[in-house]
């Protein structure tokens, strides 16, 4: 059974303001994308990554991976014109490598703090359920709104998810979701997990953590570099 880790580093990054894609800023002297990487390079369990690229920074990319010997990229893959259209693109990158009860890991290009144990705990879980998304309790009142300026009815938090990536898959069952998708011509679900829920099926949660951030924001670099001071014991106790 192969654990096939699927990079996605598809955005441009607009919210960022920037000349160049989030994923490729530097971190503490070094690429966003490559911390990312290198988690999944250091865990055992991983056999391959494939990287979702956007297409003019392709080249880019495999200088970087050069520079930083990465050695568990196999493949890059052009990314799509929105999220789940990269996905798909890697996940059907690999109908003739990976078997029916094969997993892929999905993950994004800017999550770059990923503990070791978070990895394990969702393959864990995956392997036994099917599937395994990193997911925390919402702490936080939540209320519903049509317009994002006002709402009149409160959410229970009890029952609220925060859903994180990574997030693990067979690799046959998912595959048929994807197939399905594409041929109803659907190309709006942001993550995987939901096409498993339009579709029917149960998303089951491995334990995520709060300091999980996407960097989004010019502000969520020098986060990272806080949280990046912190051991990963510390970020998942």
């Amino acid at each position: 059974m192969k654990n096939i880790a699927i990079i996605l580093a598809g955005g441009i990054g607009s919210r960022m303001g920037g000349p160049m894609p989030k994923q490729f800023l530097s971190l503490n002297d070094k690429p966003v994308i490559v911390h990312t990487i290198e988690n999944f390079q250091k865990n055992k369990q991983v056999d391959e990554i494939i990287i979702v690229c956007v297409k003019d920074w392709i080249d880019h990319l495999k200088e970087i991976l050069e520079e930083y010997k990465i050695s568990k990229v196999t493949d890059i893959i052009e990314g799509g014109e929105s999220g789940h259209d990269s996905t798909r693109n890697g996940i059907f990158s690999l109908k003739n490598k990976l078997s029916e009860d094969d997993f892929i890991i999905i993950h994004d290009a800017a999550r770059p703090i990923l503990p070791q144990a978070a990895i394990d705990d969702m393959l864990r879980i995956a392997h036994e359920k099917g599937n395994a998304s990193l997911a925390i309790p919402c702490y936080e009142t939540v209320i519903y709104t049509d317009d994002g300026k006002m709402g009149n009815s409160q959410l229970d938090r009890s029952k609220i998810m925060r859903i994180q990536t990574p997030q693990a898959y067979k690799y046959g069952p998912i595959l048929r979701l994807y197939e399905k998708a594409e041929a109803e011509n659907k190309h709006d679900f942001i993550y995987a997990d939901l096409v498993l829920i339009y579709y029917g099926e149960t998303v089951y949660f491995s334990r995520g953590f709060t300091n999980n951030i996407k960097i989004t924001r010019k502000e969520d670099i020098p986060l990272c570099k806080a949280l990046m001071t912190f051991t990963e014991e510390e970020l998942f106790s």
